[in-house]
């Protein structure tokens, strides 16, 4: 299975399209820039909904859920908005179809066009902020934390498999807030909560930091971020927080009532993070024999292969597997038995290796005659044969460890990728031979990033929040700079 898949070395793009097809991932749809989410990659973005869906919870969001269709008009109001969002717009014009009078299937009647376009949302902000107009009047109706989990159209060009597709899903909360500085928190709190989600669940460290204007989310004050660096050299963007001042509550007149009796339009803010999460979590950490997936966000946490030469050692083995799989699933490990018998079990080994099924358990006759069982870790590769006596305890300590160590690699390979460029020359010289993150000076100026970016492909990720200040000159321009930013190529 795993010799089917081109090496990361031959060809990265590849070899990431190949692991998310042949690991049984996603596969292009019918419909241009269109994937299927098939039900093991369904499996793993379940997990990650549910755990983020905990923490936003447990943060005192509410889950709710806003039309898919919005108003042509709506993205009128919010000039900076709609320039952001106009060129990637699937648009509703009828609403019916008809029979073709050539008999040649249906066509669009031309009688059944709308009054009124519908945007398909690309995000939901303008249909939100037009609904929270209705349910705000006073200070007693602040905050609210809603988030929703959906789908988005974005009608891209260029696409790839869960990185850039037409339509992706994602979760998007949008605030509403009394102050401007209630609403900073909440944005800080948001950014702060993807940062621990991509570091504790998806083993990814990340550097949280703030967009430059023009990396900005369209109609947002400041856009918060956390950047991921994939194997390739190549930074992806995690996740965004949005302060959006009060930009959308002036556009659709949102205003309530302050403690002193005074009308003022409400602070805002809008998050998210997509199924391009899956993307990150596939080229962080997998190798060129298949996914590598931390165990907290593993389907299949530990696999168990019966091996046997009849029905009689299949049995036998069956009933120490019946003993195991309780003890685990009481620790609220995942496990899989695979007893079928239409595989061999060395085609069942490299299938869940390509998986990357954390842990994988063999046991035939000698190991039960022992009173043993092998045990073979993903992260590694490597085995180690022990006791089937409390292997429930050294399994769930085995797993703290293989999540532990995917994301002690990935930290490891990150840092050793952040270096520091004082001349353009030497910015130019370590983005095409080395990739990763550059730090350099910046003179802070939209034209410079553009031209840097028009020059060498790379962008702004973002200005690190934990940046030191720094006097320097501008590796383009020569203009005094600040501090710091980070720039990368980006996916």
């Amino acid at each position: 299975m795993a010799k089917e898949i081109t090496t990361r070395g031959d060809n990265y793009s590849q070899w990431y399209l190949d692991l998310v097809n042949k690991a049984d991932l996603a596969e292009n749809s019918a419909v241009r820039g269109c994937m299927v989410i098939k039900p093991y990659g369904y499996a793993i973005w379940e997990k990650m909904q549910a755990q983020l869906d905990k923490m936003f919870k447990e943060t005192g969001h509410v889950n709710a859920y806003f039309p898919l269709f919005i108003p042509k008009s709506f993205f009128s109001r919010e000039a900076a908005h709609v320039e952001g969002f106009a060129k990637e717009c699937a648009v509703v014009t009828h609403y019916r179809l008809k029979n073709d009078p050539d008999g040649k299937g249906v066509v669009v009647d031309p009688e059944a066009k709308l009054e009124e376009e519908l945007i398909i949302r690309p995000t939901s902000e303008t249909i939100i902020w037009n609904t929270y107009r209705n349910w705000i009047q006073s200070h007693r109706d602040l905050p609210i934390l809603i988030n929703q989990w959906a789908n988005v159209v974005r009608w891209e060009m260029r696409t790839r498999l869960f990185l850039r597709t037409a339509e992706f899903l994602w979760q998007e909360g949008h605030t509403a807030h009394a102050t401007r500085e209630e609403a900073v928190e909440e944005t800080l709190k948001i950014i702060n909560l993807y940062a621990d989600f991509a570091e504790k669940f998806m083993g990814i460290p990340v550097i949280k930091g703030i967009k430059s204007e023009n990396e900005r989310f369209a109609g947002a004050v400041e856009t918060y971020c956390i950047e991921g660096l994939m194997q390739d050299g190549k930074a992806l963007q995690c996740g965004t927080s949005h302060f959006l001042g009060q930009n959308f509550a002036k556009a659709f007149d949102v205003m309530f009532s302050n403690r002193e009796g005074v009308l003022e339009h409400v602070w805002a803010t809008s998050w998210g993070v997509s199924t391009r999460l899956m993307g990150a979590l596939v080229m962080a950490h997998s190798d060129d024999n298949g996914l590598v997936l931390p165990p907290n966000l593993a389907p299949i946490q530990v696999v168990i292969v019966p091996i046997y030469k009849n029905k009689e050692e299949l049995d036998r083995v069956s009933a120490v597997a019946d003993q195991i799989i309780p003890q685990l699933k009481a620790r609220g490990i995942s496990v899989k038995y695979d007893d079928n018998d239409n595989k061999k079990p060395g085609w069942k080994f490299a299938e869940y290796e390509l998986k990357g099924v954390p842990v994988r358990l063999a046991m035939g006759p000698r190991d039960l005659e022992k009173g043993t069982v092998e045990v073979a870790r993903r992260d590694t590769l490597t085995k180690e044969v022990l006791a089937v006596e409390g292997i429930d305890e050294v399994i769930e300590k085995l797993l703290a460890d293989i999540q532990e160590n995917i994301f002690r690699k990935a930290t490891a390979f990150r840092d050793e990728n952040i270096r520091k460029a004082d001349t353009w020359e030497e910015f130019k010289t370590l983005l095409t031979e080395k990739g990763g993150f550059i730090s350099a000076h910046w003179d802070g100026t939209p034209e410079t990033e553009a031209r840097i970016k028009e020059e060498t492909k790379a962008t702004i990720r973002c200005i690190p929040l934990d940046a030191e200040p720094e006097e320097g000159l501008c590796i383009y321009s020569g203009q005094p700079s600040a501090q710091r930013v980070l720039f990368a190529i980006a996916y």
